[in-house]
């Protein structure tokens, strides 16, 4: 035995130490502050000590519960960012899938992992409408759409073995920032990508798009591919899909949908993500509204054969001898990454306890809630909704203190008493070139009673810091 082996004794004893911090946590949520008490300072501080020479053996876990202080917790009462709130079944099950230790890079290296995942990005797929796709699990929708634009690119402009060239992409203006570092990082140039101002809903203006195609055509320009969104970041708008779609067609584009926010609400509400199916390829993250504890993000497309003509480069170290189709799958073939983890288990595992009709009942749960914060803000007098309620954000401000700097100095200032009070976590959007405060609904944990407390703290807040500005 090396140093570094654990008996069976030993494994259990802080398996169960740290499954006991683990369930009073979880236990303790509700009486949780949205955000911890902290500063860099302190943070800093608190984790200086140097990494011992020699172990500490059972001791080291004493630390842990600075750990979980100065965390942000996930409460009912988080609606920041696009964040899932992470499901316990599927915490349980990273245990298992780190424990495993699988590479889930090829179907030789781990069967069981290969097929589960095989068969759970297949079964969400056709779940949400996407019958057929194929697709892998990756760190998140940033990636997603980095291997989407990459499909894209060897489809239309191959550049793989003599480099890239020049292609035009179109999204919105409220399109995700992930999409001009891809611009960037496959070489295809920022400049090239046309963010055309969103409509009053804050969706692509399809004949906008039109025109805009029709233009840098007629100007020698390559036209590449539609990045449609199907939730936006700030506002949780989809765009016109079905006619999106149909345009490409036309005009022989690639068509990326950043579903990362909102294509799982698919499962819920399929009616709002007509024409999701007609997408070559699409991003998705379970880590958002599947509640899945990160990292669990998912590209899908409709086309091996791209796929494989973007991504497949094999050393001979690498290379399967099998001829059989199951068994000489590769990953590597198919996706940007070689070393992936066992990402697939805690989706699986937590959809075979749950079953998909409850998460479909917590997506509802979610819009609902965001159609409950929006009444809430109607009514209260002294807060304005700044954009339609798509899915489940909701972005709002405080009337009072103008339209303009001091308007938006009000409500930042709001947001920083916000976090200070520690009773719910908003984010922020502009929108309009305002400042706006941003509540997005992706918890399984919120509940109507949460909701409620959103505009008092908010209005409480605004009286705290006004007489301050």
């Amino acid at each position: 035995m090396t140093a570094l082996t654990l008996t069976d004794s030993e494994f259990r004893a802080l398996a169960a130490q740290i499954t006991d911090l683990a369930a009073g946590y979880l236990a303790g949520l509700d009486g949780a502050r949205a955000y911890p008490q902290v500063s860099g300072t302190e943070v800093a501080h608190t984790f200086a000590e140097a990494l011992p020479e020699t172990g500490l053996g059972a001791a080291a876990l004493g630390a842990l519960g600075a750990v979980l202080e100065r965390s942000r917790a996930p409460t009912g009462r988080f609606y920041g960012y696009v964040l899932g709130s992470g499901e316990p079944v599927a915490a349980l099950a990273d245990l298992l899938a780190s424990v495993l230790n699988q590479n889930v890079t090829a179907w030789r290296s781990a069967p069981a992992a290969v097929t589960i995942e095989r068969q759970v990005v297949q079964g969400l797929a056709a779940a949400i409408g996407c019958a057929g796709f194929s697709g892998s699990l990756c760190g998140g929708g940033s990636l997603a759409n980095l291997m989407g634009l990459a499909m894209a690119r060897e489809a239309r402009l191959p550049a793989n073995e003599h480099g890239a060239r020049p292609g035009v992409v179109y999204a919105s203006s409220e399109v995700h920032m992930s999409i001009p570092k891809a611009m960037g990082l496959l070489g295809l140039g920022r400049t090239n990508l046309r963010m055309l101002p969103a409509d009053a809903d804050f969706r692509l203006p399809l004949e906008a798009l039109r025109e805009a195609v029709q233009s840098d055509r007629a100007a020698g320009l390559e036209p590449l591919a539609v990045v449609a969104s199907a939730g936006t970041v700030n506002t949780g708008s989809i765009d016109p899909l079905p006619e999106i779609g149909a345009l490409c067609r036309e005009q022989g584009l690639w068509l990326h949908v950043d579903g990362a926010y909102g294509a799982l609400a698919a499962l819920a509400v399929p009616e709002r993500f007509a024409g999701l199916s007609s997408a070559d390829s699409l991003s998705l993250d379970a880590h958002k509204w599947l509640y899945q504890p990160l990292d669990c993000g998912m590209l899908l497309f409709r086309d091996t054969t791209a796929a494989r003509a973007a991504f497949s480069f094999t050393g001979d170290y690498a290379k399967s001898l099998s001829v059989d189709p199951l068994e000489s799958f590769a990953y590597f073939d198919e996706s940007l990454e070689l070393s992936r983890r066992f990402r697939a288990l805690k989706l699986w595992l937590s959809l075979r306890y749950h079953g998909l009709q409850a998460f479909r009942e917590a997506i509802r749960a979610d819009l609902s809630h965001a159609q409950q914060l929006a009444r809430h803000v109607a009514e209260s007098g002294e807060l304005e909704l700044l954009a339609p309620i798509a899915l489940s954000a909701v972005c709002f401000r405080h009337r009072h203190g103008g339209e303009a700097v001091q308007g938006d100095r009000l409500n930042a200032a709001i947001l920083g008493r916000l976090v200070e009070r520690g009773r719910v976590y908003l984010s922020n959007a502009t929108l309009h070139e305002r400042f706006a405060l941003r509540a997005c609904f992706v918890n399984h944990r919120t509940t109507a009673e949460d909701v409620a407390q959103i505009v008092p703290e908010v209005v409480e807040a605004a009286r705290e810091v006004a007489p301050l500005l």
